[in-house]
C-alpha cells in the first residue's frame, strides 16, 4: 500500500514509518518539522516538509503521493501547555485536521488511522477504561482529540472516508533507530533517562497526593513498536471503529523512577512538586477489543522492557537527534 503519514517526522510516526516500511509499503511523509526531526525521517520513505495549517500545500502533497491510506500523528499533545495555550491545541488539532480531511475528500482517499489519547475520557468511573466509557475530558488537548474523533465520524457518514482512532496514553521505548527526542522533554520515561545521563540535575513528580497506592499518577505505558503494530493492524479493519491501546496494567510515576533506576544502575534524584491541573490519578486501557477483532497482541508487557529499549537508544544517541 502506499501510506501518507502526516507527522511522520515525529517520535510515534517515524517508528510507524518504520515499521511499514520494513513490511514493503510505500511511505510518504508530511511533517513541518517543528517538533519533529529531519535525522527521524526514515531514508527510504518519500519526505515532503509542509504545514496542515496551509490548504494548498497538504492538498498538492496528497494529491501528487496518491496514498491508499492516512495515518495522522501530527498534533500538540502536552496537557499542561493545553491548559494555558487552548487556542493552539484547538486550531492545530482540529482546525488542522480539517484541512487534512479536505484534501482527502478531494484526492478521493478513502482511509485513514487517527492517533487519538485515553485523555478523551477524563477521570474514568472505571479502570481498566474500555470502549464504552463516558468521553469527558477535563483538558483542552484530550476535549481536541474527542472533536476530531467526532468530525471522522460524519466525514464517514457523508464522504466515505473510513475511520480508525486508536485512543493510548503513554508510548514509551524506542526501536533500535528511532526514539523519544522532544525539546523541551517533558514526558516521563525519557526524562528520567536524561537524569540518569547528567542531561539534567533531577526528574520532577508532580503531585504525590492522588488517591492511588503511592500517591503519584498511574498511567498504562505502552511500547512504541506495539503501538506502531496496531497502527499497521487498523489499515486492515473491514470498517471504521475506535480502539483503547494499553498493556491493561498501570505503572506510577514513583514506579517508573525506581524501573529507571533499576535498569541504568545509576543515581536518580526525585523532587515532589504540587499537581499540574488537568492530570487525571489513573489512566488504563483495556485492549480487549482491539484484540478481539484486529488481532492484535502487545509484546512488551513489562515497564522494565520498555525503559531498557529506551535506555539503550539514549545511550547510543545521548544528545538525541542532534547526533
Amino acid at each position: 500500500m502506499k501510506i501518507f503519514v502526516v507527522g511522520g517526522a515525529g517520535y510515534i510516526g517515524s517508528v510507524c514509518a518504520e515499521l511499514l516500511l520494513n513490511e514493503g509499503h510505500e511511505v510518504a511523509i508530511f511533517d513541518n518539522l517543528s517538533e519533529g526531526h529531519r535525522q527521524a525521517v526514515d531514508s527510504r520513505a518519500n519526505f515532503i516538509q509542509g504545514e496542515l495549517a496551509d490548504r494548498r500545500q497538504i492538498d498538492s502533497a496528497i494529491s501528487s503521493s496518491r496514498p491508499d491510506a492516512v495515518m495522522h500523528f501530527a498534533a500538540n499533545a502536552l496537557v499542561g501547555e493545553s491548559m494555558q495555550n487552548p487556542s493552539k491545541y484547538f486550531r492545530n488539532n482540529i482546525c488542522n485536521g480539517l484541512n487534512l480531511l479536505d484534501a482527502m475528500v478531494s484526492a478521493g482517499v478513502e482511509r485513514i488511522v487517527f492517533s487519538s489519547t485515553c485523555a478523551i475520557f477524563g477521570p474514568p468511573d472505571r479502570v481498566p477504561i474500555d470502549e464504552t466509557a463516558p468521553a469527558r475530558p477535563i483538558n483542552p488537548y484530550g476535549e481536541s482529540k474527542l472533536a476530531f474523533e467526532n468530525i471522522l465520524r460524519w466525514y464517514d457518514e457523508i464522504h466515505g472516508v473510513k475511520f480508525v482512532c486508536l485512543r493510548y496514553f503513554n508510548a514509551a521505548g524506542a526501536s533500535g533507530r528511532f526514539g523519544e527526542d522532544h525539546h523541551p522533554e517533558t514526558h516521563l520515561i525519557p526524562a528520567v533517562l536524561q537524569a540518569a545521563l547528567g542531561k539534567r540535575p533531577n526528574v520532577e513528580i508532580y503531585g504525590t497526593d492522588y488517591d492511588t497506592p503511592d500517591g503519584t499518577c498511574i498511567r498504562d505505558y505502552i511500547h512504541i513498536l506495539d503501538l506502531a503494530r496496531a497502527h499497521i493492524l487498523a489499515l486492515g479493519a473491514a470498517g471504521s471503529g475506535r480502539y483503547n491501546l494499553g498493556t491493561g496494567g498501570g505503572s506510577s510515576v514513583r514506579g517508573v523512577i525506581e524501573s529507571c533506576r533499576k535498569i541504568t544502575n545509576r543515581k536518580i534524584d526525585a523532587i515532589e512538586k504540587p499537581r499540574r491541573p488537568g492530570d487525571p490519578p489513573r489512566l488504563i486501557a483495556s485492549s480487549d477489543k482491539i484484540k478481539r477483532e484486529l488481532g492484535w497482541e502487545p509484546e512488551f508487557q513489562s515497564l522494565d522492557a520498555i525503559v531498557e529499549s529506551a535506555w539503550k537508544w539514549h545511550q547510543k544517541f545521548p544528545r538525541g537527534y542532534e547526533n
